[in-house]
Formats: C-alpha cells, structure tokens, sequence
C-alpha cells in the first residue's frame, strides 16, 4: 500500500486502480495503482509532500511515448497533461511553456508569433515534459535546442530552476538532477516573420503521407543508430507487417509498431524485442528504443 497523509486532502482527481490503456497512445497497460491528475502546482506540491519517500513516481503526459506493461504500474502516477498548460512571451522574448502542453502547440503559437525555429515541435507527438525529458524531435530539429532554462519540482514539492547546463544532453537522451520532475520551461527563439500556419500544416501532411498517423503507436520506435535511420534497417531486414499477437511492425513506416486492435503490452513489447534481434543478426546493430517502458508484467 501507499503511505499518505494528504492533510486537507487534494482538489486533483485520484484514482485507484486506474487503468492506463485511457492514458497512451498505443492503448494498452494495466492498472495504476494511484493515478492522480492535480488541480494546479500547489495541489501537486500537497500529493508530493503526502507520499511516502519509497513510493514509486511515473510522470505521464499524453502517454505517446510510454509503454505500460500489463501487470500495470507500482506507486503512484502523476498526469500533466491539461493541467500544466500556460503558454505566454516574457517580457525579454523568451517563451514560457508548462510541461504538460502539447508540443503541437507550441509551434502553432510560435507561428502566430513569428518565432522560430518552432515548427518542429508540431512533428513531436507528446507534451513538453515528455520532450525535455529525452530531447525529442522531428524534422531536423531537437528539444533542448531552444531551452534557456527550467523549473522541476522534487518528491516534497519543492520547486527548482536549472540552467540548460545542468543537464547532460543527447540524441533522445536527458540526464539531470535526480528525483526532479519537469513542470515548465523558458525557450528561446529568434524573430522569423517568413514563419506561418501554412507551413506547419505542409510539414504535417508530409509526416501523414508517410507515417500511420490515427493508427494506435508511439511514434518511432527506435532511435536511430549513427549515420542511419532504424526505418531503413527494418525494412531492409524484411520485417515490415511483422505481427505478433495484435501488435504489428507497421508496413507504412517500418519504425512504428501499430495496435491493430487487440494488442498486449506484451505483444507490443515481444515484437520490439524480434526486431532488435533480427537487426542484430543481420547488421550486427544494437537498436535503442526510445519509448519508455514501464511497469510490470502481467
């Protein structure tokens, strides 16, 4: 069981035995045992400080990058989405963004700005925390490019602000103060008058034609190894439309792994693991995944 002493209680929603196959995208996971979606930062800080210190912590955000096994998750899990969502100019230029905004978002606002480069942001499919946490990207351009500094909250509430150089950055890579949390970020952009809607709506439909947008996955699957793609290693390996139970190596782009409708965790996780084996066998290739896999087996 969970150690809390909430006090006056939270205003947030608390669940127990939540189902996280609602929170991702690929619409699979088993149950959380406390979910909590808090009212604002001060109903957070109030959970936070509640919990018992040994209480496991997963942060979820749209859930686009996460995989959830189908035992479901131990402690606790803390949704950002919806609720840390303010967007705004501060008065230097820069732009304030809380963790739980949709990436999409930022660049349509950019664009309605004028600052750039931000139409990159509308290719990552999750929210900025989940962006700053493993320096996503899309379309030649990455997270951490464009980060001044952030605001993390630790396990009893407290908030802190970091420079970008105390975090060590990669490709889909963070490593920073341990047991903080992202709750917002101040970027940095320059003044692009040429930016404009239209340009983010082309970039989309490019990313439509060639990705199975609308289709249960988390976006790419793998990173991809230096001086290559993954997608070509897939495909050259012959592993499109490679199915596992309901899970399936999508024959539109080889780096995503659609839930054709009936899909496990394990089916999903399973299919990963042929993959990376059959590239290591015929390209002597170790891919990486970048979707974050949690919880336990069913």
């Amino acid at each position: 069981m969970i150690a809390m002493d909430l006090g006056g209680g939270v205003r947030g929603t608390l669940l127990h035995d939540e189902p996280m196959h609602r929170h991702t995208s690929w619409r699979v996971g088993g149950p959380a045992e406390i979910y909590f979606k808090p009212a604002d930062l001060a109903d957070l800080q109030t959970f936070l400080a509640g919990l018992d210190p040994a209480t496991p912590l997963t942060w979820v955000g749209l859930g686009s990058n996460l995989l959830v096994r189908d035992g479901g998750i131990d402690g606790a899990v803390v949704a950002t989405h919806g609720v840390f969502k303010a967007l705004r100019r501060m008065d230097d230029g820069a732009v304030y963004a809380e963790a739980g905004i949709a990436c999409a978002r930022i660049a349509r606002q950019c664009a309605l700005w004028g600052l750039g480069p931000a139409n990159f942001f509308a290719g990552i499919p999750g929210t900025l925390g989940g962006a700053l946490a493993m320096n996503a990207g899309a379309f030649g351009g990455e997270t951490w490019d464009q980060v001044r500094a952030v605001q993390t909250v630790d396990r009893n509430g407290r908030v802190h602000r970091h420079g970008k150089d105390d975090f060590e950055i990669g490709y889909r890579h963070v490593d920073g103060p341990v047991d903080e949390w992202f709750i917002s970020a101040e970027l940095v952009f320059e003044e692009r008058p040429d930016v404009t809607l239209e340009g983010i709506r082309d970039l989309l439909a490019r990313r439509k034609s060639t990705q199975p947008i609308g289709l249960p996955s988390c976006g790419s699957v793998f990173r991809n190894p230096q001086g290559d793609h993954a997608a070509r290693l897939i495909e050259q390996a012959g592993l499109k439309g490679t199915q596992i139970g309901g899970a399936r190596v999508s024959d539109m782009h080889a780096n995503f792994i659609i839930n054709t409708g009936d899909a496990t965790a394990a089916d999903v996780e399973t299919l990963i693991e042929t993959v990376r084996e059959r590239i290591a066998q015929k390209f002597g290739i170790e891919l990486v995944h970048e979707v974050r896999i949690v919880g336990r087996a069913a």
